[in-house]
């Protein structure tokens, strides 16, 4: 089982327009982004596993959610997910690592669905099928059926989209921070996983979560459309 879960929380989240970190936002019942995702995964995994990484007024957010792990990612304004992600690679304790976009709202389902793929200890970025959207993270595969690309620049082939829920193997954890180390500071952690399949030949797997519903919300269509949709 996951030894370390890591919900990467230090953004500034502009472009949702929110006085406050964008996990913290209210959905329509009340419950915040970053509250949902706490009570699913601490349904199936222990709560002593998982770590936000935070900055952006991250007191709100320890404030909001003592009882879990921090990392202080302190330069969140000039840095992008990678370097939280290398954060959290550094930090936390041995085993494979399952992160979270900080602001993707997702059925419970989705979790049954990786669990069984996380016993096994293999590299995996869940991916949607169903959408190929401009703004998104899309993939594309190798003759082996493992991920060739991971960008939001493919412009050719691609097969859906990432949906920012990803987990890395115990043997392959290290391999990955190295590349994260060598990415720009304003890199998604997509870039890492890029490179390490390139330059290492990292195998991983598309794992097709497209019959459950998970939205990131970078906008206030896409906050509505969560509110819709859970």
């Amino acid at each position: 089982m996951a030894n370390n879960i890591v919900i990467l929380a230090a953004g500034v989240g502009s472009r949702l327009g929110r006085p406050h970190p964008k996990p913290l936002t209210p959905l329509s019942d009340g419950e915040t982004i970053l509250h949902r995702c706490l009570r699913m995964l601490t349904s199936r995994f222990s709560r002593h596993s998982i770590h936000l990484v935070v900055g952006f007024k991250k007191e709100m957010i320890m404030e909001a959610v003592p009882d879990v792990g921090f990392m202080y990612n302190q330069a969140y304004g000039d840095t992008n997910t990678s370097k939280s992600l290398l954060k959290a690679l550094n930090i936390a304790g041995p085993g494979g690592v399952l992160w979270f976009n900080g602001d993707v709202v997702y059925a419970e389902e989705v979790l049954d669905d990786l669990l069984p793929h996380i016993a096994m200890d293999r590299s995996f970025v869940c991916v949607n099928t169903d959408s190929v959207a401009e703004e998104e993270v899309k993939y594309t595969l190798d003759s082996d059926g493992y991920i060739a690309q991971l960008s939001k620049t493919i412009t050719e082939g691609a097969l859906g989209e990432a949906v920012g829920i990803n987990f890395i193997s115990s043997q392959d954890r290290a391999l990955l921070a190295k590349r994260l180390e060598e990415c720009d500071d304003q890199d998604y952690f997509e870039r890492g996983l890029e490179l390490a399949i390139e330059k290492d030949r990292l195998r991983v797997e598309a794992l097709d979560i497209s019959a459950h519903p998970v939205i990131e919300v970078d906008f206030a269509e896409d906050l509505a459309r969560a509110n819709d949709t859970f």
